[in-house]
């Protein structure tokens, strides 16, 4: 007979050391995690507040993760709309957007549009299609129909 061992539940800290040690994760789909898992909401708070005590959980490191991974690919609109989303704090927020303030976002578009479509709509059907595409990525409608129109962002001067 095999040798049969009980494995004991895991804690909440354990689940919760798990869930960081693939990812990072916001304070709030942490929590959300945890109690899926069925952990005791009581339970949560002062793990979590231990978490970020000993930096293991970091929302403004996780805010300014997830703004470099989608600047390029969404506007930023559809990036503060995704830090909304996951509970991050207005403040942190703020502080992880102006990392890409600096970029040109009709630039951006454009490389976007280009990429996507690499041609300008042959009829008003395929623009508005164009323009919902870079609507829904978080480009306003005037930088959607700038980056349509080929309206080239001025280049940056050499340093």
């Amino acid at each position: 007979m095999r040798n049969a061992r009980r494995r004991e539940p895991a804690t909440p800290r354990t689940v919760a050391l798990r869930l960081l040690a693939r990812r990072d994760f916001s304070r709030l789909e942490l929590t959300q995690r945890l109690r899926a898992r069925g952990v005791a909401v009581a339970e949560i708070d002062p793990l979590l507040d231990d978490f970020e005590r000993l930096g293991y959980l970091s929302d403004a490191r996780y805010a300014h993760a997830l703004v470099s991974q989608r600047a390029g690919r969404l506007g930023v609109r559809a990036i503060a709309r995704d830090l909304r989303d996951k509970g991050i704090a207005d403040e942190a927020a703020k502080d992880a957007l102006a990392t890409i303030e600096s970029r040109d976002e009709l630039r951006d578009a454009v490389s976007l549009w280009m990429r996507r479509f690499g041609s300008a709509p042959v009829n008003e059907r395929e623009k508005a299609r164009q323009v919902r595409f870079l609507i829904a990525r978080g480009y306003s409608i005037s930088i959607a129909l700038k980056a349509i129109r080929g309206e080239a962002p001025e280049p940056e001067p050499d340093s």
